[in-house]
């Protein structure tokens, strides 16, 4: 008998039937956002629907050559969340249009970005064959991390609401930490995958914890100084936790030790008690989510609850099925397009939409954990987990703040806020999720068939048949 070869199919006959149904999707919303405002076919309609289509189509395509192992599932998932965003960002522009004819509308400029985004990402799946070639940059992460997160801070820098995390980039505006936690995340990676067996070493033991020794807390250290100049520089609290937490969970899944994690813990409570202290917009954030419906705190301006609140009414008004995409109301919502944008969803769609649509991110981060989890190098391993886990708590840290779970920060919600700079890295980092990927799915080369032993039973050569003559010696 012999063994019959089992050759794992790419599976994007599978991915292109998704995408499609994302394209329908994605379509559709926009379609039903005009038809509130009896403007279905508009030019932006189609604009988007071209736009959206053939981005799409173009990265399935150039997976199909580059990288035809790559998880079928995250692409089709992506179109219809940024497709979705869309859509409600359209529908947002004509209600202020409605009140305010010199509006400008943000939909084209959104729908630009993502033309842009989708072929940055198209360009790494064509430029970068193996991700493990990342690692050779490790300490230029760094750098470039650096320099990224202290670019703000220059005469290039400008202050809007209050956070100073924007450039100018002569066209418009851009957010330099978007891309600085894809650069911290391959930087980690890289630097944890080496020097592993260095941090694992035996420190201190208090109790059942095994504390790690001094001078293996310096990068933990650094992280955390990071996060803390970000909030007091940049006076952003949701970059400063997203830095973090960025590092805590990758430290964690390189060392699995929750001594690592307690340490961290403590190192968050530290910073959040003299933040408190220190910082009146810190202060005002967690005063305006424990007092929200304070009156006093309410009509604050600025750092009053007015935001969250209105988000609330917004969800209770939504109810179970929702308005209907155009029939609500989430234009009274202040930064309803960006911030709020999960608010003005749940008015619309209702519960069962808001549920679907985090389903939609939760299959998307399993993904990204099970590409980690199949790929066989530690670098790989560790920069799928990073970059999963950066989205992961992105939507958690969005949607928490609109429930009032925890204090609202100002963070955007993966593919569907307003806003070209956390597009195009959300893009980039499912272009580097797609890459490794493929090589967890990938299958193994096979050696040619010969008629030798194993090379530790036969030294590798073939078996020579004996001749009749050699037989009867």
């Amino acid at each position: 008998m012999s063994d019959v070869l089992t050759v794992p199919r790419s599976r994007r006959n599978i991915e292109f039937v998704l995408l499609l149904l994302a394209l329908t999707v994605a379509i559709s919303a926009n379609y039903l956002a005009g038809a509130g405002r009896e403007e279905p076919f508009a030019d932006h309609f189609w604009f988007q629907a071209i736009t959206l289509g053939l981005m799409g189509l173009l990265i399935h395509v150039i997976l199909r050559f580059r990288a035809k192992y790559a998880d079928p599932v995250i692409l089709p998932i992506v179109i219809a969340l940024n497709g979705i965003g869309l859509a409600m960002i359209h529908r947002l522009d004509l209600s202020a249009i409605l009140v305010n004819p010199d509006y400008p509308p943000v939909a084209p400029q959104q729908v630009t970005w993502t033309a842009v985004a989708i072929g940055a990402a198209a360009i790494l799946l064509i430029v970068l064959r193996d991700h493990r070639i990342l690692r050779r940059f490790t300490y230029i992460s760094l750098i470039v991390s650096a320099v990224l997160l202290l670019l703000p801070l220059t005469p290039l820098g400008l202050e809007i609401n209050g956070a100073r995390i924007w450039i100018s980039v002569g066209v418009g505006t851009f957010q330099p930490g978007e891309i600085a936690k894809i650069t911290l995340a391959i930087f980690f990676a890289g630097y944890l995958s080496t020097n592993r067996d260095l941090i694992l070493l035996a420190g201190k033991k208090i109790g059942p914890l095994q504390l790690p020794r001094f001078r293996d807390l310096a990068p933990m250290a650094a992280a955390w100084l990071v996060s803390i100049g970000v909030l007091i520089f940049q006076r952003d609290l949701g970059s400063s936790i997203l830095f973090f937490g960025l590092f805590m969970v990758m430290i964690y899944v390189a060392t699995s030790r929750v001594s690592w994690v307690l340490i961290g813990l403590a190192m968050i409570g530290v910073g959040v008690f003299f933040a408190l202290e220190l910082f009146s917009h810190v202060a005002l954030r967690f005063d305006s989510w424990i007092n929200a419906f304070a009156p006093e705190v309410y009509n604050r301006a600025p750092g009053g609850s007015a935001q969250v609140v209105q988000g609330l009414f917004g969800l209770a008004n939504g109810g179970l099925v929702g308005t209907g995409l155009g029939e609500g109301r989430p234009d009274l919502v202040t930064y309803a397009n960006s911030d709020m944008i999960i608010a003005a969803l749940g008015e619309e769609l209702g519960l069962i939409g808001v549920v679907a649509i985090v389903m939609l991110y939760v299959i998307l981060v399993s993904r990204g954990i099970r590409a980690a989890l199949g790929t066989k190098d530690g670098f790989g391993k560790l920069l799928a987990c990073g970059l999963s886990f950066t989205i992961a708590l992105q939507c958690f840290v969005v949607i928490g703040g609109i429930t009032r779970l925890i204090p609202l920060t100002g963070l955007t919600t993966p593919f569907m806020s307003a806003g070209g700079s956390s597009l195009l890295a959300n893009w980039l980092i499912v272009a580097l999720i797609l890459l490794i990927s493929e090589t967890a799915r990938r299958p193994a080369p096979t050696a040619p068939m010969t008629d030798s032993f194993p090379e530790a039973l036969g030294g590798g050569k073939p078996v020579k048949k004996r001749t009749a003559k050699e037989t009867t010696r």
